[in-house]
């Protein structure tokens, strides 16, 4: 038998979910998340009612573009077609199609304005937005020592930048902003699963991380509150 009729092709093991964007559109696609930091610096100077008023519509917006992406087909495969490059493996899957991060963003936005107090929600939300963006960027670029199959650079940066983001959020005791810092960088570090389904962490990091905050002070704060709900 000859070498040719012996040699054989290895598969390609790099499952979906390993393989990477570029370098240059994860930028492109971290400048638009980036984008949504508008949404704590607007609500920090307006009610949560008017706040409601505005990210509910938005929500619904990018929740029916996301619908009409999954279940018409023309507008699909235009979809794909304009914003491929920008996406992951997980994004570009027909057999399981799944919302986009903007709608799950926009759907976490109308959740912790809707139930934490107002400081809190910032605090949780700008952690999403800019610590988010700064561990995939610094893990992308530095990242040589994998943690859960990420980085420990990435998951350091996210930490760091978000202490930065609570030591600078009004009111908001050191406390629980550390407690908040470090419970959505696990969560960031640990993807949740219910059934199966791997839960976005668009919805994970902000919600978890304001879960554990309020429960800090409804335990050890409860007369401070108060303070944080609304800025006089």
């Amino acid at each position: 038998m000859s070498k040719a009729e012996t040699t054989q092709i290895e598969p390609d093991t790099t499952s979906k979910t390993e393989q990477q964007i570029d370098y240059k559109n994860e930028l492109a696609r971290k400048a638009i998340h980036l984008s949504s930091i508008s949404i704590p610096i607007v609500y920090f100077h307006i009610s949560r009612e008017l706040a409601l008023l505005l990210l509910f519509p938005l929500f619904l917006g990018f929740f029916l573009v996301d619908f009409l992406r999954i279940y018409v087909k023309p507008i699909s495969k235009w979809y794909y077609k304009t914003f491929s490059s920008m996406l992951r493996a997980h994004e570009l899957d027909d057999e399981k199609p799944r919302f986009n991060g903007a709608t799950y963003v926009t759907f976490s936005a109308c959740l912790v304005v809707a139930f934490f107090p107002k400081m809190i929600a910032i605090a949780a939300f700008s952690i999403l937005i800019i610590s988010d963006s700064v561990a995939a960027l610094i893990g992308r670029k530095f990242g040589r020592h994998k943690i859960a199959g990420k980085s420990f650079e990435g998951s350091f940066a996210f930490f760091v930048s978000a202490i930065l983001i609570v030591l600078n959020t009004p009111k908001l005791d050191l406390m629980a902003g550390i407690i908040m810092s470090a419970v959505a960088t696990i969560v960031e570090l640990y993807p949740i699963k219910f059934l199966d389904i791997t839960i976005d962490d668009n919805l994970t990091v902000p919600i978890i991380g304001a879960i554990a905050s309020y429960l800090y002070y409804m335990i050890f704060l409860q007369g401070d509150i108060s303070l944080i709900c609304e800025l006089h």
